[in-house]
């Protein structure tokens, strides 16, 4: 069993390198110009896809490898207080649009993350984000879903297994944070 999981895993790195390095490098740009320009990330996800989304949220905050100052890396995904009123008076689908409405400002960047590209949630987060001039990158899996023309970059890995999925959202997530780094 162990040795199945580490070559499916091998099997989705492989896919990876071959096909996604283009949007990667496109999304490590959108995200070191929006630190450039003095912007704020924020992002969401459901699931482990929350955990992602404030991993790398802590990684910008924090820091990645490098001693840096922090910067603005927020999850959408950590204020239960917020998503509980929202979900209860708009429902669950508006959780992330309502905080991104009352946080985005133009030339801010949203990470939506999702492993289908269909979390009504996120979709709706992203359609928020566009309508106040914020740039957007998605993170998917298996054929990207509703999320396929809607991000500036959707970053599609290609994979039809939640695990492996998240996996390279996170090892994606490190790309753009050394990304970063490398701006200080």
């Amino acid at each position: 069993m162990v040795l199945e999981e580490l070559n499916e895993h091998s099997i989705t790195i492989k896919k990876v390198v071959e096909v996604l390095i283009a949007d990667i490098e496109a999304g490590s740009e959108l995200i070191s110009s929006t630190i450039k320009n003095g912007n704020k990330v924020l992002l969401a996800g459901n699931g482990g896809s929350a955990g992602d989304a404030q991993h790398i949220a802590a990684e910008l905050t924090g820091r990645f490898v490098k001693e840096r100052k922090p910067l603005p890396g927020i999850a959408l995904t950590t204020d239960t207080s917020a998503i509980t009123a929202i979900a209860n008076d708009y429902g669950y689908e508006h959780v992330f649009s309502r905080q991104l409405e009352a946080f985005a400002q133009p030339g801010d960047l949203f990470i939506g993350i999702s492993t289908s590209g269909n979390s009504m949630g996120i979709i709706n987060a992203i359609q928020s984000a566009k309508n106040l001039n914020c740039k957007t990158i998605g993170l998917t899996g298996k054929d990207g879903g509703k999320m396929n023309g809607m991000c500036d970059v959707n970053i599609v890995v290609p994979s039809d297994t939640t695990a492996r999925i998240q996996e390279m959202h996170i090892l994606i997530g490190h790309i753009f944070c050394k990304a970063v780094d490398a701006l200080f």
